[in-house]
């Protein structure tokens, strides 16, 4: 049981003191803008405080819904995949400038990115792994936009019906798409 000091902001500077000495005593010590005193609020605790996630290897903790067994939603503090982390992976794609890539077969593409995916998508799926539809959505946008250029096909529209058509005759094509539905029109 984790006691309610955390509710308590007063008693943060005390709490930081004394792991701060007990950190000496191990000869170790506390990076000062680095550390600092996360309320993991869940459905068990429910208080406020100021500080409530933290990032940590590209991951955010926070709080977030999550199903418990009987199908029901609760509130749990887990980590996902960090907004500084999307924000770099889709810069990676972007520089990758895959939509412009219209002297490249699709194969030859996924051959390209599918090595960078699969590594995201193993670092990154243990967790709350919905957090990183947003850049498979992205990638099967920038697909499409390869399609309307390569293909001269009139609106994204169409080129992601061709792009799920591609993804039913050949599903293991792009790392991503075993881990997500295509979702045209999004």
């Amino acid at each position: 049981m984790i006691p309610h000091i955390f509710k308590i902001q007063g008693l943060t500077p005390m709490l930081l003191e004394r792991l701060r000495e007990r950190f000496t005593e191990c000869k170790l010590e506390l990076h000062p803008e680095k550390t600092g005193i996360i309320y993991c609020r869940d459905n068990a605790r429910q208080g406020k405080y100021l500080r409530e996630r933290f990032d940590f290897l590209g991951y955010t903790f926070r709080p977030r819904r999550a199903i418990n067994r009987q199908g029901g939603l609760f509130v749990s503090f887990m980590p996902g995949v960090s907004r500084k982390a999307l924000k770099h992976i889709r810069l990676v794609i972007r520089r990758m400038g895959l939509h412009r890539r219209t002297e490249k077969s699709l194969q030859e593409i996924a051959q390209m990115l599918n090595p960078v995916m699969q590594g995201w998508v193993n670092y990154f799926r243990h967790y709350y792994r919905s957090a990183l539809h947003s850049v498979f959505y992205h990638i099967n946008r920038m697909l499409m936009r390869w399609a309307v250029r390569k293909y001269k096909r009139r609106g994204l529209k169409r080129a992601g019906f061709w792009l799920e058509r591609v993804k039913q005759n050949s599903p293991n094509l792009f790392a991503h798409w075993n881990h997500m539905p295509l979702m045209v029109g999004r």
